[in-house]
């Protein structure tokens, strides 16, 4: 830690030390290379150069998507493989990362988000904005995104050193200990409840079509709030299962959902079907003639929270111009354009999606052959896998060993093409070309209400059981996507399966699957033997499958739950302490 704040103090006392600037150096390159005093001009009754300095914090938010060398940290879950043996993603999946080799080590940008809020708040009262509680506002936003910005750090390594307000000097003692797990997390309970009512609500100007979109808002750090107060709840952090704790997390969730219900917050779960993903006809294969409809409406329904640019079920978004980042990075391989289909979802995940009937694949009556693998499946599984059969641009897509999207097939490459014999669907929109790409709208949903319904569904019952307030969480999230309600009479760990099982499938590539394996301690029992995946083979006119295995996994318990302390912060810093076996 100490070589890293003594860089981000020599690259912040360098910019800030320029004498001599004039206004227009601002202009002439990012705004931390301007000198402190033009930034927090002492002049700027709007605040121009401050407020831009703060808008830049916004960019250590988690960007989400193909973050990691071009991959999705699912494929380092049980949900997902890289297409590459070599790619780093699969360190967590094989076991192979260590302090030295971190792919997902945001530690730096995390300390540097901190760093630049706390110049931010030592700065701003310098600056004579005219417009009343805009600086209120703006340092509650400052703190909730510095809030946020430690919740990254411990939800990885646990306790982290908390700095508080100081902005570290290059003559600053730089050997600073870690806090305990709690005491970071009532650093960043203290530091929400103290935004809070200073941030906008989530209506009005700041609601989703408002200009105000994507900043933090109230609903914003009361998502924080939940989530982190479930994972605090959760047995990785409560192994004494204290009740009072998952109390908290369902009262955390409740708040957003209570504010919904009395028309403060205007969030909702999108029934939206903007974007026709899909119609009756490139459907018609998938689902029964009765059930054709319903099915359609439900795949769209859901791939329309993704596709659109703002809707009221995205709580907080990592905000982006429109690209085409996703779609290039995991298509299927075998269109004109050239996807590079890296993210390459197991047959695990897969046969976590129910039957439209509500079955299990593996339960008596469900209707489930191996011989039509995707028929009559949840909407949802359309809406997140790209499997064999499913439209894509201008085809159906060709997973089976020589078709268009596998044509060297099972076990022979170790890149260049699925390794499970599915792709990503999640996330991308498609166009009438299968030649060029189009950029498209792709906002990272950070927060969305879908998961405060699955938070406090999950607290709930693990605070009092399964009662009707638990059943109403997850049946408006099935009901959503035209899936039937929830069987009555389920025991609290009946509901306990089911719950994680509708986590699974709804947040399915949203960086929760990760965590969640993690929280609950489950990684040593998915992460350890191996992860599977599908062949196809044409005969013909038909096509016969069968799973097989797609890579070895490995999951060491005694260490792996947390992350190992970078390498050069324990060298570095004589106070930092190794988290355990590492």
């Amino acid at each position: 830690m100490k070589n890293n704040i003594l860089l981000l103090c020599l690259l912040i006392s360098l910019s800030f030390g320029i004498t001599g600037c004039k206004k227009n150096m601002i202009e002439d390159g990012p705004l931390e290379n301007a000198d402190k005093d033009l930034v927090f001009d002492a002049k700027d009754s709007l605040g121009v150069y401050a407020e831009q300095f703060l808008n830049n914090i916004y960019g250590s938010l988690p960007k989400g998507f193909n973050r990691i060398e071009n991959t999705l940290l699912d494929a380092g879950t049980d949900d997902a493989l890289p297409s590459s043996t070599a790619d780093v993603i699969q360190y967590y999946s094989n076991g192979t990362y260590n302090a030295v080799n971190l792919p997902d080590n945001p530690w730096d940008a995390n300390y540097a988000g901190i760093r630049k809020v706390n110049v931010f708040l030592a700065n701003i009262e310098k600056v004579p904005l005219k417009t009343p509680g805009l600086k209120l506002r703006w340092k509650a936003e400052a703190r909730a995104l510095r809030a946020m910005f430690y919740f990254e750090l411990i939800k990885r390594w646990g306790g982290v050193p908390l700095i508080g307000d100081q902005v570290f000097e290059l003559s600053s003692d730089l050997n600073v200990a870690r806090n305990s797990y709690e005491e970071c997390l009532n650093y960043i309970n203290s530091e929400l409840d103290a935004a809070m009512p200073s941030l906008l609500g989530p209506n009005g100007t700041s609601g989703t079509t408002g200009i105000y979109y994507g900043r933090f808002n109230r609903g914003a750090a009361m998502a924080i709030k939940s989530r982190m107060m479930l994972y605090a709840a959760s047995p990785l952090n409560n192994p004494a299962n204290s009740n009072l704790k998952w109390v908290a997390a369902a009262l955390a969730a409740k708040s957003i959902m209570d504010s919904v219900r009395d028309g403060k917050f205007l969030y909702s779960l999108s029934t939206a079907t903007t974007t026709a993903h899909y119609t009756a006809a490139n459907m018609s294969a998938l689902a029964s003639a009765t059930s054709l409809n319903n099915y359609v409406s439900g795949v769209n329904k859901f791939l329309n929270v993704f596709s659109a640019r703002s809707n009221n079920e995205i709580i907080l978004p990592y905000s982006q111009s429109t690209n085409s980042d996703v779609e290039k990075n995991n298509e299927p391989i075998g269109y004109p354009r050239g996807g590079l289909g890296k993210t390459n979802p197991t047959q695990e995940l897969v046969n976590e999606y129910e039957m439209l009937n509500g079955k299990m694949i593996s339960e008596t009556g469900s209707g489930y052959t191996i011989t039509t693998p995707y028929f009559n499946r949840d909407p949802r599984l359309a809406g997140t896998v790209s499997f064999d059969g499913l439209f894509w641009l201008t085809r159906n897509v060709q997973t089976y060993d020589g078709g268009k999207d596998r044509p060297l097939g099972y076990g022979n490459v170790a890149q260049g093409e699925t390794r499970t014999g599915y792709y990503l669907r999640k996330f991308m929109t498609g166009t009438t070309s299968d030649n060029a790409y189009t950029s498209l709208n792709h906002n990272f949903p950070i927060f969305r209400y879908a998961e405060i319904l699955l938070n406090y569904a999950e607290a709930q019952n693990e605070a009092v059981g399964p009662d009707g307030n638990v059943y109403a969480a997850i049946n408006q999230i099935r009901s959503r996507v035209n899936m039937p309600n929830l069987p009555t009479g389920l025991s609290q760990s009946d509901m306990r399966i089911r719950i994680r099982h509708e986590r699974r499938i709804e947040m399915a590539f949203e960086e929760q699957r990760f965590w969640d394996i993690r929280r609950w301690k489950i990684a040593e029992a998915v992460l350890n033997g191996s992860l599977h995946g599908i062949q196809g083979t044409l005969n013909g006119a038909a096509i016969s499958y069968r799973e097989v295995i797609s890579a070895p996994v490995q999951f060491n318990a005694s260490k792996m739950y947390l992350y190992p302390i970078p390498y050069k912060e324990i060298v570095s810093n004589q106070k930092m302490i190794q988290n355990p076996n590492w």
